[in-house]
Parts: structure tokens; C-alpha cells; sequence
């Protein structure tokens, strides 16, 4: 592959990060979420909404590893790809038909299935990433994606809250509610074909990767090798000590940084700010978050992915020390200021340390086990925060209590040799044979 031919096929890649983003900004976070509560499931719609997204979050998290294992086997990261990609994209243009609260039960089975197709799809996307970047730039690129993702997540999202405002000017003969109804639903059906479109350049440009097997393997069923590779990564995975330990960590400070992402807006509402600057905000972020994530890539060169990464944690346990103290509207703004500086970066350069330290042949297999850590950062951290401030009565205290998961982050990931790491990646591909 020519220079020109692998920046391609780097920009290809990247470019699904906008694809998909806009899953992530208008069906998981705002729109669907707002649309559910107000005119399908207003009863208990809190309640019933927490269920759909654990379901969806718990079933993606669970198929992920084994299907990484067949997809390294098989040789066919982007078919697999592709298949939840039309998952995702088929159910979530059908959140069209759903318009009343008879459709409650039909709205949670897509948003399941838009899940396990969003979620899908980004194990085996990830996988390719250690394929069109080497380790020398692989930072670079992951944090391209996660930059562009922003952009294009947040350029749909402004589009589809521009439309939902102006719905019951530009439709005044149907009245406010339905207009603004409709404008909601065309928001969550733009999503599909935002999704699909821009999904278009990695099928076109990034070849899929060569197939590499033991050579036990060869001649087996795939279900075979599929199950008997997720039961011996799971059972040896501790074997490969610093990827182990980077997962473990990243579990860890994930739970931090995703507490804060998902209980944002919450806290926010708790403390009587409006909805104007809670939307505002998380617009801000989209935009601001960006080239803060280009600028982290170009940091690692400097100073290091750990560092980097470590660098990111100790502003995210700022944030929120100074959470603690927050009382003005403007107060909000600025920490999400904060946290679109770091947000974007610890990801991407977290994504890219486990491209590192996994073995080429079976990269989404282990993409498929960080994907397990990736559904569960809103676990542990959400619960204690939920039980410290259910203890005090006020949710300082429990914003305050994130900072153990970025101390603990930081120093947990001193312990990871990257070098060590990569050494025993590549012992693991010596021993593996090349297939048609």
C-alpha cells in the first residue's frame, strides 16, 4: 500500500467515527431519549428507558468477544461489520413509525437493537484500526476519528434542534405538539441515513485485513473456533499482563469519565439550570471537543500515550472537585468546557493503547473485551454516585466522589509497560500462519 493509497484508507476509517456519532448525539443522548419521556412512555418513563438501555448495552456487551473471535478467523471483520451497520441503521430509520404510547413497547425493542447494532459495529471497526495505522501514528488517527466524530455527531444534532424548534412555525397548520412530533421523528429517521451514507468510504477504501489462524485451526467449523478462541483469550487473558492491566485500568477511570458524561444533564437539572444552557452545553462540547482530541494525538508524540492519558484524568478529577462548588449556569458551561478538552483524547488514546498492546491476528477479539469495558463505565460510577448522594441528600457529594476512579486511573496505569506489552503481541503473531 502507497502512502497516498494508506492516508486513504486512514481518512475511510476515521470517517465512520461521523458516521456513527450521530447515533451516539440524537438517539442515545438527547432526542430519543426527550421524545420517549414526553409523548411515548411519560408514566415511569424514567424507569422503563433505564431498563431499554441496560438491556441493549448488556446484550451488545455480551455477544461482542465471541463475535470478535469469529470475525478474526473468518477473515471478515468488514461483512460482520457491515451486518450491524444495516442492524443499526434499518431499526433506527424505523423509530419513524413510532408515534404513541401504544408504540412504547415497539420504540424499546429498536432502540435494543439500534444498540446492538451501534455497539456492533464499533468492535469491529475498532479492530481495524491497528490495520490501516502503525504503531507510530496509530494515536494520530484514533483521535482523527474521535474528532471527526464529534463533528459530524454534533453537526446533525444542531441540524435536527434547529428543525424541532422551527417545526411549529414552519407546520403551524398542525398544531404545536404534532408539529414538534414529527420534526422529532424526522430527527431520529436522519440518523439512518446519516449513518448509512457516510458509512460508505470504509467499505470502499479499507481493505480487509490479511487472515492469520493457528495452525490447529485450519479445517475447523468457524462456531468452533469461534467459542474455543473466546474460552482460551478469556481463560489466558491475564497472560498478556499489560493488556490485561490497561483493560482493568481503563475499566476503572471509564466508569469516571462515563459517570460524568451520562449523569451531566442530571446534575445539571438537579441544581435548577434550564434547559437552553443543558443543550447548549452539550453542543459546545461536540464542537469544542474536536480539535482538543486532533491536539491529543500530537501530545502522545511528545509525552507519551500514558502520560497523555494520565494527563487527561487529572483535569477530568478537577472537574470534578470544582463540580462540587457549582452554582451558576456559567458554572456549567465551564466544566463542560473542561470536559470537552480531555473528553475526546482520553478516549482515542485509549482506544489506540489497546490497538498497541493486542496481537494483529486477533484484534477484534480483543476489541470485542474492551467493548465489554466500554458498555460497563456506567455502572459503578453512576451507582456510587447515586448511593453517596441518596446517603447525604445532595448531589455534590456524589459528583465530588468520582475523583477516586481518575486518582486510582492514574495510578494504575503507571503499571502498564507498553513495550512488554508489544513484544508479547508480537511473539503471539509469530506463531500464527496467513490463510486464503
Amino acid at each position: 500500500m502507497d502512502l497516498v493509497e494508506k492516508k486513504r484508507a486512514q481518512t475511510a476509517w476515521a470517517m465512520y467515527d461521523w458516521a456513527n456519532s450521530s447515533f451516539a448525539t440524537t438517539i442515545m443522548g438527547s432526542i430519543l431519549p426527550n421524545y420517549f419521556a414526553a409523548y411515548i412512555a411519560a408514566e415511569g418513563a424514567l424507569a422503563i428507558w433505564g431498563y431499554t438501555v441496560a438491556i441493549g448495552s448488556l446484550i451488545a456487551a455480551l455477544i461482542s468477544p465471541v463475535l470478535g473471535a469469529i470475525a478474526d478467523f473468518r477473515g471478515s471483520k468488514k461483512k460482520f461489520m457491515a451486518f450491524f451497520i444495516a442492524v443499526g441503521v434499518i431499526s433506527t430509520g424505523l423509530l419513524f413509525m413510532v408515534k404513541s404510547p401504544d408504540d412504547q413497547l415497539l420504540a424499546s425493542i429498536l432502540y435494543i437493537l439500534g444498540t446492538i447494532g451501534f455497539a456492533g459495529s464499533l468492535v469491529f471497526y475498532d479492530a481495524l484500526l491497528p490495520h490501516v495505522a502503525d504503531d507510530n501514528e496509530i494515536d494520530q488517527v484514533s483521535s482523527k476519528g474521535y474528532a471527526l466524530g464529534y463533528i459530524g455527531g454534533g453537526l446533525l444534532l444542531l441540524f435536527n434542534v434547529i428543525m424541532i424548534f422551527l417545526g411549529p412555525t414552519l407546520l403551524p397548520h398542525m398544531g404545536e405538539e404534532q408539529a414538534t412530533m414529527l420534526m422529532m421523528r424526522l430527527s431520529l429517521a436522519s440518523v439512518a441515513v446519516w449513518w448509512a451514507v457516510f458509512s460508505i468510504p470504509i467499505f470502499r477504501r479499507v481493505k480487509e485485513p490479511v487472515r492469520m489462524v493457528e495452525t490447529s485451526e485450519i479445517g475447523q467449523s468457524v462456531l468452533t473456533v469461534g467459542f474455543s478462541r473466546f474460552f482460551k483469550t478469556l481463560k489466558e487473558i491475564t497472560k498478556f499482563r499489560d493488556l490485561f492491566w490497561f483493560l482493568l485500568t481503563f475499566f476503572v477511570y471509564a466508569n469516571g469519565i462515563g459517570t460524568i458524561i451520562t449523569m451531566a444533564v442530571a446534575f445539571g437539572t438537579d441544581l435548577g439550570f434550564g434547559t437552553m444552557i443543558l443543550i447548549g452545553t452539550l453542543l459546545m462540547v461536540q464542537f469544542v471537543a474536536a480539535p482538543f482530541s486532533i491536539w491529543f494525538g500530537k501530545l502522545s508524540k511528545k509525552i507519551g500515550v500514558k502520560q497523555s492519558i494520565s494527563l487527561s484524568l487529572m483535569v477530568y478529577a478537577v472537574i470534578a472537585v470544582v463540580g462540587f462548588f457549582m452554582s451558576k449556569e456559567w458554572h456549567f458551561l465551564l466544566l463542560g468546557f473542561g470536559v470537552a478538552m480531555v473528553q475526546g483524547g482520553s478516549q482515542a488514546l485509549s482506544r489506540s493503547l489497546v490497538g498497541q498492546l493486542m496481537p494483529k491476528s486477533k484484534t477484534a477479539e480483543f476489541y470485542g473485551f474492551f467493548s465489554v469495558s466500554e458498555k460497563f463505565n456506567t455502572v459503578v460510577g453512576p451507582f456510587i454516585m447515586a448511593l453517596i448522594t441518596q446517603l447525604t441528600g445532595d448531589g455534590r457529594y456524589g459528583i465530588i466522589s468520582l475523583v477516586i476512579f481518575f486518582v486510582a486511573g492514574i495510578l494504575m496505569l503507571r503499571s502498564v509497560d507498553i513495550e512488554r506489552g508489544v513484544r508479547l503481541a508480537q511473539e503471539v503473531d509469530a506463531k500464527m500462519v496467513e490463510v486464503e
